[in-house]
């Protein structure tokens, strides 16, 4: 299809040389008001360039221009002012207003032929390199997506086969996940943890949240699967899952060609999702604020999550009795802004807990 050329004029005589030099090569509309080339501007197909005279009654062609401009539906066509006024003023006016160029009168039809051909061609060019940069935003988009997922599967995978060696926490992987998520998101706004907490940051925590238990691939069935209490050898023993994990994490991060921001996160909670905010925990007896903001999220999370689930070695404890020892270690074993913002949710986190049961849940 032939490309529609806009051509205003008040003159028409003007428009009849001008449409008799265009119509062999292109479809012509024909307007004499910048108000009739507004409306001829909407319709279908739209122009894909407009020869706008300046000097017309009622709106000039810098008015129409202006209110072309406006529009999201023609912003983007050509417009090439064709006028009498050769002042170098009004041709700097008629550009900083957005006109393409600037063909003064009396028109030569060589130099008009010219200039429609390289605009048509030039303006071409840019709806191609836009589909292009469209078409390759929508594969790096698409790339970045398969990205995220390979790296969610990978974790999931890895942070199954710790969970294989456990076979009693169920569903205990994706019930934190959703804790933390919830968790965060409480405190984003809250000022200890908004630096740290922008949605991107609360993404990745996210993300490293199944690889906090991944240290137990390294302890003996028989310390991991004993049905009673652990006597002091097993429950040091026990204890080093924490520095496994984030040591595991740290080796796969060391072995990156690049950095995987995501993996920083998992380390920290790895490591440290078993420290006390008073300093009583392991593996490095960290305390307060000493202990990665990650970690401590982790913590809420795996704790109250631990305790309303059965495990070979205790029965699952019901949700009021969990709340009252939770919240007796505010400022103890948690965070005390963190603990406050479980206890004021306390019933969201029961529903996540309802929602992806284990056989077995209180």
């Amino acid at each position: 299809m032939k490309p529609t050329i806009l051509i205003v004029d008040d003159n028409t005589e003007n428009l009849m040389v001008l449409g008799e030099l265009l119509s062999p090569h292109y479809r012509v509309r024909a307007a004499t008001t910048g108000a009739r080339a507004l409306e001829l501007a909407q319709l279908q197909p739209r122009p894909a360039l407009i020869l706008l005279d300046v000097m017309m009654p009622g709106m000039s062609g810098y008015e129409a221009l202006d209110r072309l401009q406006e529009q999201d539906e023609t912003r983007q066509i050509p417009v090439i002012f064709a006028t009498a006024m050769s002042d170098v003023e009004d041709e700097h006016r008629g550009l900083s207003l957005g006109a393409v160029d600037y063909i003064t009168k009396p028109l030569r039809p060589a130099i008009v032929m010219a200039r429609v051909r390289t605009h048509l061609e030039l303006a071409a060019a840019r709806q191609r390199l836009q589909w292009r940069n469209a078409s390759l935003e929508a594969e790096v988009d698409r790339r970045e997506c398969e990205n995220r997922v390979i790296q969610d599967v990978s974790m999931r995978a890895l942070a199954r086969v710790a969970e294989t060696r456990d076979q009693e926490t169920g569903n205990h992987i994706l019930r934190t996940q959703d804790y933390v998520r919830l968790l965060a998101t409480l405190v984003c706004g809250h000022p200890r943890f908004a630096d740290e907490l922008a949605p991107h940051c609360i993404d990745l925590i996210v993300k490293s949240a199944p690889l906090h238990d991944i240290g137990k691939v390294g302890i003996p069935d028989r310390v991991l699967l004993k049905p009673g209490k652990l006597n002091d050898e097993e429950w040091a023993l026990m204890k080093t899952h924490a520095r496994l994990g984030g040591e595991a994490i740290q080796r796969a991060v060391a072995d990156m060609q690049e950095p995987v921001p995501f993996l920083r996160f998992a380390s920290d909670i790895a490591t440290h999702h078993h420290e006390r905010w008073d300093g009583q925990g392991y593996p490095d007896g960290l305390a307060g604020d000493e202990i990665p903001l990650a970690a401590r999220i982790m913590a809420v999370a795996d704790v109250f999550d631990a305790m309303i689930s059965r495990r070979v070695y205790k029965a699952p404890i019901d949700f009021g009795r969990v709340r009252e020892v939770m919240a007796a270690q505010r400022g103890g074993q948690f965070d005390p802004d963190l603990l406050d913002a479980f206890l004021t949710h306390y019933d969201r986190f029961c529903d996540i807990a309802r929602a992806r049961p284990d056989e077995a849940l209180a």
